[in-house]
């Protein structure tokens, strides 16, 4: 029997051979029961979970001979007629073959003749959310006022593509994914039916790939049925849909516990010669870990791990885990999956995810590993007290700091390490340069000396920046909208020396935007709106505001500067290394260099 023979076989005839969707059937056949169904209907759900079948039940329940009935008898001419597609009252259209304007306007005219043949007209229109714009407008007048022996139903995957006038108008019922249980059953109930023996588990193992759609899930059962000569194992199930078996889950698992890579490649190797998708291979090994992960978390829990074939086998490979790494491997497994849907080398992509996989540390969390920060080494196993001691080091680095430039004191060598050291991340510090673990949430920042910026804040460069940054946070919103929630907190306040620095009134605001993904995102939307690469560098409002107060009290007379020794005026040329940076921050007409006298 084919598949499409199989399944016009199983195909639910009644409201009460539906699989999974109860809470619809139910309000249908109230409102069948009370006579007030609906003019027009919107079915939204997954594909294969019921919509045009349930569409096509509830065109017999209203046109059955015998009532309207909550229940089709499927015997009279009408009932026989709607499931044989005779019945030229209910049409069955395609939106996605027949998606224009014209086949709109021919619904719209004919809708006003009254059904020749049953009690209702219904119109079913399938992918409903393939219509163009121009259909769409066509079919809302008919929505709007429709006659009384007409009924739409619209069957859609996305619903979010129609426009808002169409979905208020029909009553939304949304389909979900039938569960595992409930696609178990069927199918167990169509093999005993047709004479297939079948066990459980790969019953299980073909309604786990069906993704929660019952229409798939009988297709991948009359597939596996023909290869085992309706005989259906997990095996025969495995091999025909292109799966790993139990042991090849454990060698792989087995080996990346190991962090052996020698042991990896053949087995990859060998997966890859069986005739293996590189991409179905790291998605089964992704819910291979899903399912080692919940028998560690809830070990007594009852939670569905279909893939356990030997409990205490998998118990065992579940403890030489820690949760930490199996949910730093799930996050490495998703990541590359999505890279693997578009790679010109799926299996290179995949020996490269387990690679990945065996330099994840046991302590590692997923987040580092989605920022992509080292894998192993010293740092990633460094103790508390470590990092307590590096703490304290920094904080007594940073008073001693403190003092010396409260002293008067200029760094000189270390500044100029220290602006290159924060190219990435704004200039040096004039002050104290912040501790690497202060408390503003562990990110690393370095004070940032304003007066440069305080020089730029009214060049040309800066109010073009200004006048833009209203697109560049259009397109950070588009682009994440809760980056841009924190974002607009910033006001642009200056552009200088191929940075842009944003002065925030909220210290949470402000750090949460120097992530390093945020980072990412709105200097690469800088770039695009302003013609020019940007580093991102951030200020408190209120410390911008001091130093614009305090450069206008300093701006008021020149500065005078009275270098070290005796003899007399140090000539240009001869300047110190701290009067060339009073000159820098100043101007030649507001610095006067004087003896010692």
């Amino acid at each position: 029997m084919s598949h499409i023979a199989l399944y016009r076989a199983w195909r639910p005839q009644t409201f009460q051979d539906m699989v999974g969707q109860q809470h619809i059937i139910q309000t249908l056949q109230n409102a069948i029961r009370e006579n007030r169904v609906s003019h027009a209907y919107l079915f939204n759900g997954p594909r294969g979970t019921g919509k045009t079948t349930t569409a096509k039940v509830l065109a017999k329940a209203v046109n059955c001979e015998r009532g309207p009935t909550v229940e089709p008898c499927n015997e009279c001419a009408a009932c026989r007629g709607i499931t044989a597609g005779h019945i030229m009252d209910v049409i069955e259209i395609d939106a996605a073959s027949n998606r224009g304007i014209d086949e709109i306007r021919e619904i719209r005219d004919k809708v006003r003749y009254a059904p020749s043949e049953v009690r209702f007209k219904v119109y079913i229109i399938d992918e409903v959310h393939m219509l163009t714009t121009e259909a769409f407008n066509a079919l809302l007048k008919t929505l709007e006022e429709p006659p009384g022996h007409v009924i739409f139903i619209l069957a859609t995957t996305e619903p979010h593509k129609l426009p808002a006038t169409i979905i208020s108008r029909c009553q939304r019922f949304d389909f979900r994914q039938v569960s595992l249980e409930e696609q178990s059953g069927r199918l167990m109930q169509i093999c005993q039916d047709e004479g297939i023996v079948a066990d459980e588990d790969a019953l299980a193992y073909i309604s786990r790939l069906s993704e929660g759609g019952m229409r798939d899930a009988i297709s991948l059962l009359e597939q596996v049925a023909a290869f085992g000569d309706r005989r259906i194992t997990l095996d025969a199930a495995i091999d025909v849909t292109g799966g790993m078996a139990a042991d090849q889950f454990y060698q792989l698992a087995e080996a990346l516990r190991d962090r052996n890579v020698a042991a990896l490649m053949p087995l990859v190797e060998g997966l890859m010669q069986a005739g293996k998708a590189a991409d179905k291979c790291m998605e089964n090994l992704m819910y291979y870990f899903r399912d080692l992960l919940v028998l560690k978390l809830a070990p007594s829990g009852g939670a569905v791990t279909e893939r356990v074939v030997d409990r205490d086998r998998f118990v065992a490979m579940a403890e030489a885990y820690s949760s930490q790494r199996l949910f730093a491997m799930i996050d490495v497994l998703n990541r590359y999956q999505v890279e693997l849907k578009h790679a010109s080398q799926p299996q290179t992509l995949f020996e490269v995810a387990l690679m990945k996989l065996c330099a994840i540390g046991n302590e590692q969390t997923s987040s580092q590993v989605a920022h992509g920060s080292s894998d192993s080494g010293s740092a990633d196993n460094a103790s508390s007290a470590e990092v307590t001691r590096l703490r304290q080091q920094v904080n007594a680095l940073e008073r001693k700091l403190e003092g010396l430039l409260q002293g008067g004191v200029q760094p000189q060598a270390g500044q100029d390490a220290g602006a290159g050291a924060s190219r990435n991340s704004g200039p040096g510090s004039r002050g104290a340069i912040r501790g690497a673990f202060g408390s503003g949430g562990g990110i690393a920042r370095s004070k940032v000396k304003l007066e440069g910026y305080i020089a730029a804040a009214g060049s040309p460069e800066s109010g073009i920046a200004r006048s833009r940054w209203g697109d560049v946070l259009g397109r950070v919103k588009d682009a994440k909208v809760t980056l841009h929630a924190w974002l607009k907190d910033g006001e642009l306040v200056s552009v200088d020396g191929g940075n842009l620095l944003l002065a925030f009134k909220n210290d949470i605001h402000r750090e949460t935007t120097e992530k390093p993904n945020h980072r990412e995102i709105i200097e690469r939307i800088a770039q695009e709106v302003l013609g020019t690469a940007y580093h991102l560098v951030t200020v408190m409002l209120k410390d911008w505001q001091t130093a614009l107060d305090g450069a206008g009290e300093a701006a008021s007379e020149p500065l005078e500067l009275v270098p070290e020794g005796e003899g007399g005026p140090e000539s240009v040329s001869r300047r110190p290394e701290w009067v060339e940076e009073a000159v820098k921050l100043f101007g030649e007409e507001l610095v006067v260099v004087k003896d010692n006298l």
